[in-house]
């Protein structure tokens, strides 16, 4: 990866939906060449996929929580990750060094669906021992771009 795909990933980060044209011109490249790269920086996973960045508030997912999670013991672990992936409002899992064993980012509509969804679904998760949430106030720096 040189200097130019550097730069391509950089204002693809700002703009996902700029075309390949307005890329070439941002990073002084013709047009062909330019669409060649974003192509093979898409074939090999650098650029990862495109999506749309919702506002939870505006699609009814105002209450936002980190729920730290610790495992009884790691025979679960696949089974945990397996039932993470599956639930929609479960939107990030990172694995942890330590304890906690996991830390997910989960939405709901308000504090009661948050209860509902803790009662019924985190707890139930595969191995659980312990859950400690903690309530989102407000997000400063949500959408990071990476460094490139």
């Amino acid at each position: 990866m040189d200097k130019l795909d550097r730069a391509i990933i950089a204002e693809l980060q700002l703009d996902g939906r700029m075309s390949a044209t307005a890329v070439a011109s941002k990073v002084g490249l013709s047009v062909a060449p330019c669409h060649r790269r974003i192509r093979e920086l898409e074939r090999a996973g650098v650029i990862a996929g495109y999506q749309a960045v919702i506002a939870p508030e505006r699609v009814g997912l105002a209450f936002e929580a980190l729920v730290f999670v610790t495992l009884k013991d790691r025979a679960q672990l696949k089974a945990f990750e397996a039932a993470v992936e599956k639930d929609e409002l479960i939107v990030e899992a990172q694995r942890l060094f330590g304890e906690p064993d996991f830390l997910l980012r989960v939405y709901a509509n308000d504090l009661s669906h948050y209860q509902h969804l803790y009662d019924e679904v985190l707890v139930e998760l595969p191995g659980v021992e312990k859950l400690t949430s903690t309530i989102v106030m407000r997000n400063i720096k949500e959408r990071a771009i990476l460094p490139v």
